[in-house]
């Protein structure tokens, strides 16, 4: 039996198993001190390339409007944060985060010699890796390794969304999921299959592993059925219906470390006003109701909330009336451990690199911040001069 045939058929239920490279052979430490298993953190993808600028617009800019005479944001329309900068208006709902504290935009996030491929530069987001190399790992398995979690742990994250690179890799254990439902009944159909003996002492180890996390798929579909409904409803959107699922796994307090969701569309070539402020629409309103259930469900001090990007978008419009692809841009970061605010510099329209926006936050750093101030690991990504950022308080 090969690896592909333990995780053939399971459309809702997957087990994505660690791996073992080169890079495993040389664990970083881990920092003084307890980590934090009680802290979660729920990453959202923006798949596509989320264009920046419109999303934390510059209005006070004349380059912004000049380069961009069909897309620009007028600034009437504008949420102002500052004298300088404001939100895009579909991203009203999360006003009330922004006015709380409990909101942070890091500006201007990205990496040294940015790569404009979707494919690679998600990856090396998923990697934390340089530009120049190319690491199997995810980050949060990187992050984790070598630290033993309490005995009672079998899961370590969960992925709604079919992008699990981020969590796979060394002995972290990852349930990629994508409905409620069927992964219950798949997990309950798993426990009546058994575990095949193997003599490969490699296959019998991945078969053990996949045993273990079966295992323990099965508790977290007892803990999903007994979770409260979230007070505040998401509505039928794909990306409402994968934050309805991360906010049942929070409220049933099932013991994870990370979970992701992740909202497509924003390869926005061509026609974006309509298109982006739509799905920025949906990522306020998701953002704003899983606040709203999490601290209903006393569970907004445990959770830290991130977005990503592969990559923003060029500063200038196309002639399609939309943007290719880019380089840095803002990401949001939520919680009640959060320290609100505007974190980073905007990047400088007067200095450009090939037309894009450069990064003044390098995402490692932010990643390293996640790893040291939120679960208390010594954690670099292997940036040369690592910055612990002020995010979270």
């Amino acid at each position: 039996m090969l690896r592909r045939d333990l995780l053939a058929g399971l459309s809702g239920f997957a087990v994505a198993l660690g791996t073992h490279g080169a890079w495993a052979q040389n664990r970083p430490t881990v920092a003084p001190g307890a980590p934090r298993f009680d802290r979660i953190l729920v990453l959202v993808e923006l798949k596509g390339g989320n264009d920046g600028l419109n999303t934390l617009v510059p209005f006070a800019e004349p380059a912004y409007h000049q380069a961009r005479p069909g897309l620009a944001i007028a600034r009437e329309r504008v949420l102002q944060l500052d004298e300088r900068v404001g939100l895009n208006p579909a991203l009203e709902p999360i006003m009330e985060s922004w006015k709380a504290r409990d909101l942070a935009i890091l500006q201007g996030v990205g990496y040294p010699y940015p790569n404009r491929s979707h494919f690679r530069s998600i990856e090396i987001w998923d990697t934390a890796s340089a530009a120049s190399q190319t690491l199997t790992e995810g980050w949060l398995a990187q992050a984790f390794a070598g630290v033993k979690r309490p005995g009672e742990r079998r899961i370590d994250s969960v992925v709604i969304d079919n992008n699990a690179l981020c969590a796979t890799g060394g002995d972290l254990h990852t349930i990629v999921m994508q409905d409620a439902e069927n992964f219950i009944n798949q997990a309950k159909a798993m426990r009546e299959m058994g575990t095949p003996q193997a003599a490969n002492p490699a296959l019998q180890h991945i078969m053990k592993v996949r045993a273990e996390t079966h295992a323990a798929s099965l508790g977290l579909a007892e803990r999903m059925k007994g979770a409260p409904a979230p007070a505040k409803p998401y509505g039928e959107e794909l990306f409402g219906r994968q934050l309805e699922l991360a906010t049942r796994i929070l409220l049933a307090r099932v013991p994870v470390l990370a979970v992701k969701v992740a909202l497509g569309g924003f390869d926005t070539h061509a026609g974006q006003r309509d298109q982006h402020e739509r799905l920025l629409g949906q990522l306020g309103r998701g953002l704003a109701s899983l606040r709203q259930n999490l601290i209903a469900g006393n569970r907004w001090n445990d959770v830290l909330v991130m977005t990503y990007s592969e990559f923003g978008r060029r500063v200038k419009q196309n002639a399609s009336g939309g943007t290719d692809h880019g380089a840095a841009a803002p990401h949001f970061v939520m919680g009640g451990a959060v320290k609100g605010g505007l974190h980073g510099t905007y990047p400088s329209f007067a200095d450009l690199q090939d037309g894009d926006l450069k990064h003044s936050i390098d995402f490692r750093n932010v990643f390293g911040t996640v790893a040291k101030n939120w679960w208390g690991l010594n954690r670099d990504f292997g940036v040369r001069q690592p910055q612990t950022l002020s995010f979270i308080a």
